[in-house]
């Protein structure tokens, strides 16, 4: 299974990948690479979102890593301790207080709950995690996939039967539709839409 304490950014250099890893290792690659003579264009992603991030190149390499977005704390990372308190619930704990919007019926059925509405609806989420958490794991593995073959591979041969295999689930015939396509872009949608899945 992927270790997701330690965000991971890969970074491609027209079809191949030119780093992957953190974001500070991968910006600097980055950089050393753009600033070659006639270097293609270079787009790094974020492997948890398939999404691409922008990078500022500008100055020396502590300059860059310097100015890098601080990654987001994974779900069930423990919060650090507030510096002073935030108001309403329990920051030690984080949580944090915001507006939920719900029926009358579903008000007083939560007010009828042992420890009442936010304990209720503390325990409802924990519940939902559990029974869809791997559910949940495979959605954001292929809208990652998805969002990555849509920039690296949206121009490329079997693109649309490949993406309708992926939505379906498709395993066998979305690796078959793809083989064709250059090899780090293939290897890296595989690796994004299945690496935390065993081979069917």
């Amino acid at each position: 299974m992927t270790d997701t304490t330690r965000p991971v950014f890969t970074a491609f250099i027209g079809p191949a990948r030119l780093a992957a890893g953190p974001l500070a290792e991968v910006a600097i690659a980055v950089m050393q690479a753009s600033r070659r003579p006639g270097a293609p264009s270079i787009i790094t992603f974020s492997d948890a979102t398939g999404q691409p991030i922008d990078l500022d190149l500008r100055g020396t390499e502590r300059e860059v890593v310097s100015r890098l977005p601080r990654p987001a704390a994974p779900p069930d990372a423990t919060p650090e301790p507030a510096a002073e308190p935030r108001g309403r619930g329990r920051p030690k704990l984080g949580v944090v207080a915001r507006e939920v919007t719900l029926l009358p019926r579903h008000w007083e059925w939560l007010g009828t709950q042992p420890g009442g509405a936010s304990v209720a609806l503390r325990k409802l989420v924990e519940q939902a995690r559990r029974a869809n958490g791997d559910a949940d794991r495979v959605r954001a593995a292929r809208d990652a996939a998805y969002r990555f073959m849509s920039v690296m591979a949206g121009n490329l041969a079997g693109f649309e039967e490949a993406s309708r295999a992926l939505f379906a689930d498709d395993r066998r015939r979305f690796v078959g539709l793809i083989a064709g396509w250059p090899d780090d872009i293939r290897d890296h949608v595989v690796k994004l839409a299945f690496s935390d899945r065993a081979e069917p």
